[in-house]
């Protein structure tokens, strides 16, 4: 398959994010680095998981390049939301980055995380002046967070959940919770009600129940029934009230064109190596910037080396080439 594409920018998208409305990416990590290897996860396996948090970019060079980007574009903007292709709280300069970003450009700033190092007090207190936050609580136990989360050795699911806990009774913003179900992993009754019980506990704004929509790292992970789904949300939302529970089962619409980045391959890269993108929406962004047909637009994404196609179900996605 090739060596893995480099892709130095930063800022990617906008794109139309089925939770947060018009959502420009940031990507402050360097690499795939997580504490999690989720086995539904868009951007791959973990090459190796780490608690670690550390410098991966000049902070001052990640807010000016959404300044940039942000006055440049030519749509509205819902949020700027970091959403590496790994945690975003691995990033030590991260609470540096959202409060420069909010006070440079005024616009709203959403962190999308795992909550896995929510434990530790310094995590908690970057993400304060955020004006959204969402976690991720895809378990109610230890057995099923090994399963599906596939999490650093040393975190245990009590330890993730306490931080989560701790930083819902602090947090002043939209805080909101993110459940990925996966058929025969956590989608068993007993679960689903601990799940529920854990909601609860957090009291999100709101639960977004998620199923995979994209190629997953494991190839065999499938989503369960939309019949199920629909059940699943029925239990959640005897915990937490119908309100505040919502079912997201598709992949979103049509991104807002053009991309930020230099030139469309590059534009299509940064977007692409976080958040894999339909086929179909990858050749009409070609076709409009490149002013060719769908036909050499396809030929340009294959022959350029950096991307590859692949199918989840019955659609077609492009993303940046991985090894393996």
């Amino acid at each position: 398959m090739g060596e893995a594409t480099e892709v130095r920018g930063v800022v990617f998208g906008p794109v139309h994010s089925r939770r947060l409305g018009v959502s420009l990416g940031v990507n402050n990590l360097a690499g795939k680095e997580c504490t999690y290897s989720c086995v539904y996860c868009q951007a791959g396996r973990t090459p190796s998981k780490s608690l670690t948090r550390r410098v991966f970019r000049d902070p001052t060079y990640v807010v000016n390049e959404v300044v940039r980007a942000l006055h440049n574009l030519s749509v509205r903007v819902d949020y700027v939301t970091f959403v590496p292709d790994g945690e975003p709280t691995l990033d030590a300069c991260l609470g540096y980055e959202v409060s420069e970003v909010l006070r440079s450009t005024g616009a709203r700033v959403a962190v999308i995380t795992n909550g896995s190092l929510l434990w530790r007090a310094d995590v908690r207190e970057d993400l304060l002046n955020a004006s959204l936050v969402s976690v991720k609580i895809d378990c109610g136990s230890e057995e099923v967070f090994r399963r599906i989360n596939r999490p650093h050795e040393l975190l245990s699911w009590s330890l993730v959940l306490d931080g989560i806990l701790k930083f819902s009774k602090e947090f002043t913003g939209r805080l909101i919770t993110e459940t990925m179900l996966v058929e025969g992993v956590n989608d068993s009754p007993a679960e689903l009600r601990k799940i529920s019980e854990a909601l609860r506990l957090v009291g999100p704004d709101k639960a977004y129940i998620m199923v995979p929509v994209r190629p997953p790292a494991e190839r065999w992970v499938r989503p369960p029934t939309r019949e199920f789904l629909r059940e699943a949300a029925e239990l959640i939302s005897e915990y937490l009230g119908r309100d505040r529970v919502h079912l997201l089962a598709s992949v979103e619409g049509r991104p807002p064109a053009p991309f930020v980045g230099e030139g469309v391959l590059d534009s299509l890269a940064r977007l692409t190596k976080v958040h894999p993108l339909k086929l179909d929406y990858a050749l009409e962004t070609i076709v409009k910037e490149a002013r060719v047909g769908r036909e050499e637009a396809l030929k340009i994404i294959l022959e350029s080396g950096a991307f590859e196609v692949v199918r989840y179900g019955d659609t077609f996605f492009v993303r940046v080439r991985r090894d393996g």
